[in-house]
């Protein structure tokens, strides 16, 4: 067979670099064929549940409790101590399902077809929770940037089927998140959230994204929790300037009045499709 037709060769060590430019050419054609110029991008947990299903196992919890009466197990002790944990997280989900939906509908309100789009990662949890606001209770399309990993569920169901894409390398599929983003949105999250979260800071801090970029740390009781950005101030390690990078909301409405004012400001006209960068 043709070279490019022979799987064996395309999956194998010496045809990478064939692998990578396919996910770097690929979706760059369907974004240009679907026009999708714009994208505000969310990050956050993937271990974040619905606050309807959190209850439903909480509940079910305290009455395999009552029924154990004063001996309670304490496997089932530690269930609920993690579930009690989770039900933060699940409030995360329900307001990150109402920004994405506030998002798009002001959006569509613009009278211009795919402009600021949401995207998400493309898996459950906040991902989930933006492509679901944006769907269901705007009726607007969702992007979906998947990975492939072994442990990983596969790709919600609220992301819009053309704009779903699943890739193999990670460094390509971060390329995908910063190419489009006009704006950022991040909710709590774990290792994955904070490695995207801090490569777009660098990127921004160090101007090799050099177009405006609003970011949002959703929840401020979590990110003071986890970071203290004082204290890099302090040591010297960032300027004064770099914690203006982004801003602390912890409302739906709070995040979406700062994230139109900006948008609007820095891209009032829709984006061209031009190459970004050197």
């Amino acid at each position: 067979p043709k070279a490019y037709l022979n799987p064996q060769f395309l999956k194998s060590r010496d045809a990478r670099l064939v692998r990578m430019m396919c996910e770097y050419l690929e979706p760059l054609q369907r974004f240009q064929r679907l026009d999708v110029r714009e994208t505000i991008v969310f990050f956050g947990s993937a271990r974040a549940k619905p606050p309807v299903q959190v209850r439903s196992e909480y509940d079910a919890l305290l009455e395999e409790k009552k029924k154990a009466g004063a001996k309670v197990p304490k496997a089932l002790r530690q269930k609920l101590a993690r579930l009690e944990a989770t039900m933060q997280l699940a409030i995360y989900y329900e307001e990150a399902a109402e920004l994405s939906a506030l998002l798009t509908r002001w959006s569509k309100s613009l009278g211009q077809s795919k402009r600021f789009v949401v995207c998400s990662g493309g898996g459950p949890g906040i991902m989930e929770a933006a492509n679901r606001g944006a769907v269901e209770r705007a009726g607007g399309q969702t992007i979906g940037l998947a990975i492939s990993l072994p442990t990983e569920e596969a790709p919600n169901p609220f992301i819009t089927p053309e704009l779903l894409f699943e890739f193999h390398y990670f460094f390509m599929r971060k390329l995908w998140f910063a190419y489009l983003a006009c704006a950022l949105v991040v909710f709590p999250g774990g290792f994955g959230t904070m490695d995207e979260l801090f490569e777009l800071l660098t990127l921004v801090q160090t101007r090799k994204i050099g177009r405006p970029m609003p970011i949002i740390l959703y929840g401020s009781k979590f990110w003071k929790d986890f970071l203290d950005f004082d204290a890099l101030i302090r040591w010297g390690t960032i300027s004064p300037q770099d914690v203006k990078l982004f801003k602390m909301c912890d409302s739906p409405k709070e995040a979406f009045e700062h994230l139109k004012v900006q948008l609007l400001k820095a891209y009032p006209h829709p984006q061209q499709w031009i190459h970004r960068g050197p």
